[in-house]
């Protein structure tokens, strides 16, 4: 599919890919993986075309369809369903042309847009919809009225929907919750084509990719299988590597050592020279070098308080008098409670989490909260809400408006912040590095409690591991909201489930919850008003009629002779039905009588009707055989 053959690549200063290749196999689910900063994203603008490359080191089979989640959907007046059905550009273009073609062109339209399975295409969309936490109600409405998180996934959708040769998505699962994620990682298992995907979330990297395609040093090295094999196999490279090295060193130091003793000695100088020339020609063994992460400080309290720490009696909680967000909670936690908070976007996890922070009070029922508890809360839009002229350090001192400047930095280096990133504004911070800052702020004063809300969105997977070490050794409780299953498996030993208007434990494992979320978005793209958009809404079905007596068992002979009766205007109203569809088959009907169209149409509708209504008679009479035989 893909074909990357000796790449060099320099831009703002540093170089990014050198004589990098690789060669992905068609089919494939390949995760690209490396340390923030590393090129992953700049590998993809090489690849669609917006960074150039001065040859052909990139290259793709001809005609190949390449599809990206680049950024947010537009705000339009265009409704969900529509936006995701035109993501598809030839069953748009062919829908389009349908409504001023000439008859003649009718039969070849109609023909591809059987070919390419255009009648489901509502339906598909509105799964994905569903999986992405879209509800029903949502169809309809423009895309206008969506925040920008939302258009997000929007983009998602439609990339996911019009399903290109290479697909290549970059962080996928940042703007989804644990649902979607969970969804979105079922859904690229089964993706029919080439998928490209930057993440460090290892549940997806380990479940859905085939591949892990490997950038550092500016090389890129493909592994198979996920993120778990392509660990292992690196580390063992690495042990033969050093081993290897090892030996070359031992090698090299015999070597220097004879010609050191025998170069002067006229005996011995052929045998001097012959070495030296065996070690200009020893070529160094490559070893793997593993750039240190900085661990996360999430220090623990110093005495513990009094069980428990949080108890909650019939709570309600809501932001206007009368409008509850949460209603009937009766939760309790204690100090060393790790409670991994479930539930879509909307079902009140963020709003637990501000009430239990004292952000947000209760309405009405009972919140009892030690008084003396510190509480530690990072949300996810503390990012995006600092102050881009800001640097780490004037953060710091506002922090510590006690300590020596000395002090002050020496706490941003245990951050992971070094001396040259402390004075660098917050607009020239990565993600990561404004998250680790942030991380280690509401940690700083030993909290009895932290409260996380998507706290890995910007840590790559080194960081991840570092953050689930600090908070395995973390002595207090935690609150978890993450779309990060494995930080969520390794955390959390206890699940709540935010939904119906309420928060209540979850009986069941993450494997559970993720069969839960899968069966429940299935169970949403069924819903009637999702499906067959293209075609007039049906009459409402009427309401059953009231149920038949049991017949006689003296009725056995009569309703086997009915049966039989029914069986064959069941064939024949089927055979009429199959004639009506040939001939609509025909596609020199639409050139030649095009006025017939309409009236097969009629007729058509009239036989489905027919053998619809022949069917059921035969059921119905099939149903009080066997209850008269029984």
């Amino acid at each position: 599919m893909l074909q990357i053959n000796d790449l060099t690549f320099d831009a703002w200063g540093r170089r990014f890919l050198d004589k990098a290749g690789v060669s992905l196999p068609p089919g494939s689910k390949v995760g690209l993986v490396g340390r923030n900063g590393v090129g992953k994203s700049t590998l993809f603008k090489l690849i669609v075309g917006e960074l150039q490359v001065p040859g052909d080191e990139i290259s793709l089979p001809k005609n190949t369809r390449i599809g990206q989640v680049a950024q947010e959907h537009p705000a339009t007046p265009v409704s969900l369903m529509d936006t995701i059905l035109e993501a598809d550009e030839e069953r748009h273009a062919l829908m389009t042309r349908l409504e001023t073609a000439d008859p003649e062109e009718m039969g070849d339209i109609w023909g591809r847009l059987i070919e390419i399975d255009a009648d489901s295409a509502p339906a598909r969309a509105a799964e994905i919809l569903a999986g992405l936490g879209f509800s029903t109600d949502d169809l309809e409405r423009p895309m206008a009225e969506f925040s920008g998180g939302w258009r997000m996934r929007v983009a998602l959708a439609a990339a996911l929907f019009s399903e290109p040769d290479l697909m290549l998505l970059d962080e996928p699962t940042n703007y989804l919750d644990l649902e979607g994620a969970l969804w979105l990682e079922a859904r690229l298992k089964k993706y029919p084509h080439t998928a490209l995907i930057i993440s460090h979330d290892r549940e997806l990297l380990n479940n859905s990719c085939t591949h892990i395609l490997h950038l550092a040093n500016g090389k890129l090295e493909l592994y198979t299988g996920g993120y778990d094999d392509f660990e292992k196999r690196r580390a063992e490279k690495a042990r033969l590597q050093l081993a290897n090295k090892a030996k070359q060193d031992a090698e090299r130091a015999h070597l220097q050592a004879f010609v050191d003793r025998f170069r002067a000695k006229a005996s011995k100088a052929a045998q001097a020279q012959s070495r030296m020339k065996r070690l200009a020609k020893m070529e160094p063994v490559a070893t793997t070098i593993e750039e240190r992460v900085a661990p996360f400080t999430l220090p623990s309290p110093p005495r513990p308080l009094a069980p428990p720490l949080i108890r909650l009696e019939r709570a309600n909680v809501g932001y206007e008098p009368g409008r509850h967000i949460l209603r009937n909670l009766n939760l309790r936690m204690d100090l060393d409670d790790r409670i991994g908070l479930l539930g879509v976007n909307g079902a009140g996890k963020s709003t637990f989490a501000k009430m239990i922070a004292g952000a947000l009070g209760v309405e009405s029922g009972e919140f009892h909260r030690d008084r003396k508890m510190k509480v530690g809360w990072f949300h996810q839009h503390q990012i995006e809400a600092m102050d881009p002229e800001d640097t780490a350090l004037e953060i710091i001192r506002r922090a510590m408006p006690e300590a020596s400047e000395s002090s002050r930095r020496s706490r941003l280096a245990q951050f992971g912040l070094p001396f040259e990133k402390q004075e660098t504004t917050v607009a020239n911070l990565s993600g990561g590095e404004r998250a680790r800052l942030l991380l280690n702020l509401v940690a700083m004063d030993a909290p009895h409690m932290l409260i996380l809300d998507e706290p890995t969105n910007h840590l790559d997977i080194d960081s991840r591991r570092a953050l689930l070490d600090a908070l395995n050794d973390y002595e207090g409780a935690v609150i978890l909201i993450t779309h990060d299953r494995s930080l969520m498996e390794l955390v959390a030993d206890r699940l709540w489930l935010a939904a119906d208007g309420t928060i209540k434990p979850f009986d069941g494992d993450m494997d559970d919850y993720a069969r839960f979320v899968i069966d429940r978005a299935r169970v949403a793209a069924r819903a009637p008003t999702q499906v067959k958009r293209d075609t007039p809404a049906a009459a409402p079905t009427p309401p059953p009629p009231p149920p038949a007596p049991k017949p006689a068992a003296g009725m056995v002979g009569p309703l086997k002779r009915k049966l039989e009766a029914a069986e064959v205007v069941v064939t024949r109203t089927t055979k009429a039905l199959e004639e009506i569809d040939a001939v609509l088959g025909d596609p020199d009907l639409y050139v030649k009588n095009p006025a017939k169209v309409a009236d097969f149409t009629a007729k058509r509708a009239k036989a489905q009707a027919a053998v619809d209504k022949a069917e059921a008679e035969w059921m119905d009479i099939a149903e009080q055989l066997a209850a008269a035989e029984g």
